[in-house]
């Protein structure tokens, strides 16, 4: 009989006192081992978060959502758990999803697992911000066509990581455009990728990015600058059609 894969779902957090306590009581429902990290919160949140039974790394400031997601991979790794499942601690995840990504975990075949909050329509759906939908359907798109991936959804953080498959993995993106690194690597790496439409929630439309990224220029700029960067880095493990340009150079990326 098969072993039942070890499954650490990793939540990141950011000043989330309004929600920490309710989400990781749904949760801890659906799953027996849960890591939070609390990056840099300066609300209530360090004080909420000890009074739950989750594992708790802390970082001192603020250091950005792939940081905190590459300090996942590695709690995963080092504690020997199969696969990490990610969601948010803001109610735009839902908790009670967790056992889908299980039941996909357990068919096999994938290394990452993606929910996608655009392959299929939820009753309830949100409409999210247009600049939001619109540059994740560009970005979306250029992933697509430089790689070779057929994603609906390139930005969702609720997924599901073979902890194996993304070891070897040299991710060192901190802030929001990690996912372009991500997806960059995993097909170099030869990773397997499926989707699983989850709901689309928008609690918070006026939600920030925090600093320059809540202008919707230097946002799509800097997430098309991380994936055209991580495709010269990777270019020798990448299809064909990867090589071809998005119209940047060093100096657009840098300047």
């Amino acid at each position: 009989m098969a072993t039942e894969p070890r499954i650490l779902v990793g939540i990141p957090v950011y000043n989330e006192a309004d929600f920490v306590t309710s989400v990781l009581d749904e949760v801890r429902q659906y799953a027996d081992d849960v890591l939070v990290i609390d990056d840099g919160s300066t609300d209530d949140t360090a004080r909420l978060l000890s009074e739950q039974p989750v594992k708790v790394v802390r970082h001192a400031t603020n250091r950005g959502y792939g940081r905190s997601t590459r300090d996942m991979f590695h709690w995963a790794s080092q504690d020997g758990f199969d696969w990490l499942i990610t969601m948010d601690c803001d109610r735009q995840h839902e908790p009670a999803a967790i056992p889908m990504f299980r039941d996909r975990i357990l068919a096999g075949d994938v290394d990452v697992i993606s929910g996608s909050r655009y392959v299929s329509r939820h009753d309830g759906d949100d409409s999210p911000p247009a600049d939001r939908r619109e540059i994740n359907q560009l970005v979306t798109d250029e992933v697509n066509e430089r790689l070779g991936l057929s994603l609906t959804d390139g930005f969702c953080g609720f997924k599901a990581y073979r902890v194996r498959s993304c070891a070897t993995l040299g991710l060192d993106v901190d802030g929001y455009d990690f996912p372009m690194q991500f997806w960059v690597q995993a097909v170099a790496a030869g990773l397997r990728i499926d989707e699983l439409p989850v709901r689309l929630i928008y609690n918070d439309p006026t939600r920030s990015f925090g600093g320059p990224l809540d202008d919707r220029d230097r946002r799509l700029r800097a997430y098309r600058c991380t994936l055209h960067e991580e495709i010269i880095r990777c270019a020798g493990g990448l299809p064909r059609e990867a090589a071809a340009g998005l119209g940047l150079d060093e100096s657009t990326c840098h300047g």
